[in-house]
């Protein structure tokens, strides 16, 4: 089974975090550009939270808020679930389900160097599921 670390590699090296002082308005345009469902928040340089759609979904309008005068710190989610990257993607999926949370920060000790979704952790598995159908197809015929 494969680990985050493999998951990163194809990523690439980026890490896309904004700062927590930005309003949810800004958040949720810089998420449509960025084409993600969550934002990494960091303050100061040190990860903080994480601010995904569920929480504007769920905490805005509950708590009677505006997106545009609202800061993302009032709505992220702090000190979420992280993995890191040696984590494999079946533990990965475990923690998904049993939190049912859609996004994963990954640190290497105190340094925040990626995120994985339950999207990406799919795609992994079914790129290695395609690998080894293909290798038991060849061992077959050969």
């Amino acid at each position: 089974m494969g680990k985050v670390r493999n998951i990163l590699q194809s990523k690439g090296e980026a890490v896309f975090t904004v700062e927590p002082t930005i309003t949810v308005y800004h958040g949720l345009e810089l998420m449509v550009e960025q084409n993600v469902g969550g934002l990494l928040i960091c303050d100061q340089g040190k990860f903080v939270g994480i601010f995904t759609e569920r929480d504007y979904a769920r905490k805005l309008v509950l708590k009677g808020k505006n997106s545009k005068e609202t800061l993302i710190r009032e709505l992220m989610t702090e000190h979420p679930v992280t993995v890191c990257p040696d984590d494999t993607i079946e533990e990965c999926m475990k923690v998904m389900t049993n939190r049912q949370i859609r996004h994963l920060p990954v640190m290497d000790g105190e340094t925040l160097v990626g995120v994985v979704s339950i999207g990406d952790l799919i795609r992994f598995m079914l790129e290695e599921q395609r690998f080894i159908i293909e290798n038991l197809e060849q061992y077959i015929t050969h």
